[in-house]
């Protein structure tokens, strides 16, 4: 979430816009309180790509061996 104040955003409107469009969440503030939140009128959610975190995961391969500090309550 992206909170800004009121001449924060009213200067940076377009950058605002840009983020909203590109999926950020964008809040609005007076008084570092939350005032109103910009959404994107369609709703639409920016498409995912599957597979994207291929790769960066390693699970050895005893993952789902028993855990020795657990031996006693096995039986």
């Amino acid at each position: 979430m992206y909170q800004v104040n009121i001449h924060e955003a009213k200067t940076n409107l377009s950058k605002l816009i840009k983020k909203v469009v590109d999926g950020e969440e964008v809040v609005i503030a007076k008084g570092n309180k939350p005032l109103v939140k910009m959404v994107l009128l369609n709703g639409k959610k920016p498409k995912r790509t599957l597979g994207s975190a291929k790769g960066t995961l390693k699970i050895s391969k005893d993952f789902d061996a028993p855990l020795k500090d657990f031996e006693e309550y096995i039986r």
